[in-house]
């Protein structure tokens, strides 16, 4: 996915702010290492179960009036990949919005992958949640996975809450 880093820049603490935007994050598992990316706000690598992690948030016009539905945004989740099977695509409360879960498994550059994605729009915000690793190995990340996930919270641009 990238390679590592020591840090997330615009991450103190549980919280992560950036440019116009901040958000609480859960509890990390251990053994989940930052890695440094372009194209996410936040990455982690889980080498025990060969796993990568990445939130990324984007807000702006595009996103604020943006009417496709969340099913399409997860789709684009895993855009360049072939072979996808989705084993679940479900709509779910979510930081007081609705969100779209999905697990699917499909073949990146060829290789069998499993991912567990979130998809939220909130606030002119879209946040993605994505965790892929082995068919094998996904499961056992799952759990440390979903608990992250469900830490997270949107929290007001310059403020604490």
């Amino acid at each position: 996915m990238a390679s590592a880093g020591c840090a997330h820049p615009g991450l103190d603490g549980d919280v992560y702010r950036g440019k116009e935007i901040a958000f609480r994050v859960g509890e990390r598992p251990a053994g989940w290492a930052p890695l440094e990316v372009s194209h996410a706000s936040l990455a982690w690598r889980d080498d025990g179960r060969e796993g990568s992690i990445l939130l990324n948030a984007r807000c702006g016009p595009a996103t604020s009036s943006d009417a496709t539905p969340l099913r399409a945004l997860a789709e684009h989740l895993v855009l360049g990949t072939t072979s996808r099977e989705w084993a679940s695509a479900d709509t779910i409360p979510f930081d007081g919005r609705e969100a779209l879960h999905g697990r699917v498994t499909a073949k990146l550059d060829g290789v069998p992958m499993g991912y567990d994605l979130f998809v939220l729009r909130k606030d002119g915000c879209i946040y993605d949640f994505v965790y892929v690793a082995p068919p094998a190995r996904v499961a056992e990340g799952v759990p440390g996975f979903e608990h992250f996930v469900q830490g997270f919270h949107t929290v007001r641009f310059g403020g604490d809450s």
